[in-house]
């Protein structure tokens, strides 16, 4: 994935002025303050955001989205909400995702019957398990303390698709590494 001289707009506000960038393979961090555009380059990126302006070549065609809402479905279980994106046969999958995310007690719990960093959780099980060709996640550990945190840094460490992180945490870029773009 390449973006080319990419700028968006809504109204006359610019939110992303000309933006060039290789999304192709590694990890790459998007650091900047609130507001500053990492969350319109996710969505361009994840082809839900038309730029205003440039061209993208060799879009994701499957990407895993996090978005910063966690938009977990409230009728489904912890456990059914990750395996609503995984393949009818790899359901059984979900159970093992939600251990990897310390939920492992919470899979019968419905959404409303979980704090919001479990919620977030289960949000991350579910972009991660989602077998794309990229996996873009928006302030991944929104929520969640600095400890719990760096134990599900691995998870995403060891994905194997371009990683996009949009985060404002200088820790978490330090933990993922990778190539960093501030925003």
């Amino acid at each position: 994935m390449k973006l080319h001289d990419i700028s968006v707009s809504f109204g006359d506000k610019t939110v992303l002025s000309a933006f060039s960038g290789d999304f192709s393979a590694g990890i790459t961090c998007l650091r900047g303050p609130s507001g500053g555009g990492k969350t319109t380059l996710l969505r361009v990126l994840a082809g839900l955001q038309a730029p205003t302006r440039g061209r993208v070549e060799h879009p994701f065609l499957r990407p895993s989205f996090l978005f910063q809402e966690d938009r977990l479905f409230p009728w489904l279980t912890a456990e059914q909400n990750v395996a609503a994106v995984l393949p009818e046969s790899d359901g059984s999958k979900a159970a093992l995702w939600l251990a990897a995310v310390e939920l492992s007690a919470e899979g019968a719990a419905y959404p409303a019957q979980l704090s919001g960093g479990m919620q977030r959780r289960v949000a991350l099980a579910r972009a991660l398990c989602y077998p794309g060709d990229a996996l873009l996640l928006d302030e991944p550990f929104k929520g969640l303390d600095p400890p719990l945190m760096r134990r599900l840094i691995p998870l995403i460490l060891r994905q194997t698709v371009p990683v996009i992180v949009a985060t404002h945490s200088e820790e978490e870029v330090a933990l993922l590494g990778g190539r960093v773009i501030a925003l």
